[in-house]
């Protein structure tokens, strides 16, 4: 692979891994700051974002559930008084 095959799919991943950022932290502050979403589709909103991070990253399954999965599971039962 050449060196700019290789600076082409850093550049692919970088923009990948903003995207994937801005949507947890979307995701994050919907969960946490609109008051009509019931338990049920905050969960929904969660599977949502777990599916696109693995249609970008196919195979991170494992990685989602380890980093992100932990950090909205708190914030789902802070929210809704589960804790």
């Amino acid at each position: 692979m050449s060196d700019d095959e290789r600076a082409r799919e850093l550049a692919q991943e970088n923009r990948l891994l903003r995207r994937l950022r801005l949507l947890v932290d979307l995701t994050f502050a919907t969960l946490a700051q609109d008051q009509s979403i019931t338990l049920e589709e905050a969960w929904e909103h969660v599977q949502a974002l777990k599916a696109a991070a693995v249609a970008m990253f196919p195979g991170k399954d494992s990685t989602f559930d380890l980093i992100y999965l932990p950090r909205f599971s708190r914030l789902i039962a802070e929210r809704f008084g589960a804790h």
